[in-house]
């Protein structure tokens, strides 16, 4: 499989995808850490359900790069993939309230009950597919997600922090959750530095719908068994805003080609603004022409400080 990457003046073709291969060199890896739970049954079936359900959206990615899926399926099948997640989800349906919006709801902590479950299936969904939505820059599919993910290590490594020498039972349920994410968070973060380097401009591979879809519900599974879903909402402030940019465009108000990139300028080799509603021609219009180099850097520039801010504020309003 191979494409021609639209941003550059030239048409010589790029590998793709290469994003199946860090995908399963994971899998091989988190295959062999289930040792460490094979005397934990509870752990085990969220572990493997989590596991499965990245299976099957890494799969669908790699049909939609052969087949090129219509975009009914590729709303419509994250549901069942998150359904491995939805059995297995043990863990408790409260939220818990920041306390400058306590006088609004009269408790700290409120059990939604049925409706978290719904959360669940609509953030695994979202992820999957923000991810995929927001990319077409070399490096920036691969880039955002190895950025989240660190901002989700430095969480669970805080978590643990805080919690050493709390009650024995809240501290062992607690240690259990995040040490779950981190098992899951550091072999991606390792593999995919590697396939980085490859797909980040000038690119000499590129990840396909194989890695953005596995991407997108690696960091559902690691929120969700973690038990930080909504900390991961703040992680993904240019995801949100690159959806909501993107709404005329998803719903066909306005005609939605397949890829909505921006437009190359073959005399000067910098990246203008197209009529696609996108964050990145957002960001094109904002600051005028770029190459796509700069472009990417900005790009994911702006995602370690929306993140920093995200990782600010769970901590921030939590405690204020």
């Amino acid at each position: 499989l191979c494409g021609i990457d639209l941003n550059k003046t030239g048409k010589d073709y790029v590998a793709e995808p290469i994003g199946l291969f860090p995908s399963i060199l994971y899998f091989i890896f988190v295959l062999f850490y289930q040792l460490i739970y094979y005397n934990d049954h509870r752990i085990l079936l969220e572990y493997n359900a989590g596991l499965l359900s990245i299976i099957f959206m890494t799969f669908l990615g790699f049909i939609d790069d052969v087949l090129d899926l219509k975009w009914r399926y590729k709303v419509i099948l994250p549901f069942f993939a998150s359904l491995p997640l939805l059995l297995s989800y043990s863990g408790e349906t409260h939220i818990r309230i920041p306390n400058f919006l306590i006088f609004i709801f009269k408790h700290r902590i409120i059990n939604i009950g049925f409706l978290y479950y719904v959360y669940i299936i609509l953030l695994s969904v979202f992820c999957t597919n923000a991810i995929n939505i927001y990319a077409g820059i070399n490096g920036l599919e691969i880039g955002q997600s190895l950025i989240i993910s660190f901002f989700i290590t430095i969480h669970n490594l805080i978590e643990i922090t805080l919690n050493i020498g709390k009650s024995r039972i809240v501290e062992n349920l607690i240690l259990k959750q995040h040490f779950l994410s981190i098992i899951f968070t550091i072999p991606f973060l390792s593999i995919n530095l590697a396939t980085f380097s490859f797909n980040f401009y000038p690119s000499k591979g590129f990840v396909g719908n194989t890695l953005t879809y596995f991407c997108g519900m690696f960091l559902a599974v690691v929120s969700i068994f973690g038990h930080f879903s909504k900390t991961l909402v703040l992680f993904l402030i240019p995801q949100f805003l690159n959806f909501f940019i993107s709404l005329p465009q998803l719903f066909h108000i306005i005609p939605c080609p397949r890829h909505r990139l921006p437009i190359i300028n073959y005399k000067t080799n910098k990246l203008i603004y197209s009529q696609n509603y996108t964050l990145i021609n957002l960001i094109l219009y904002l600051l005028g022409p770029l190459s796509e180099y700069h472009l990417v850097l900005i790009l994911l520039a702006f995602q370690f400080l929306t993140c920093s801010f995200g990782l600010f504020l769970r901590y921030y309003i939590d405690t204020t």
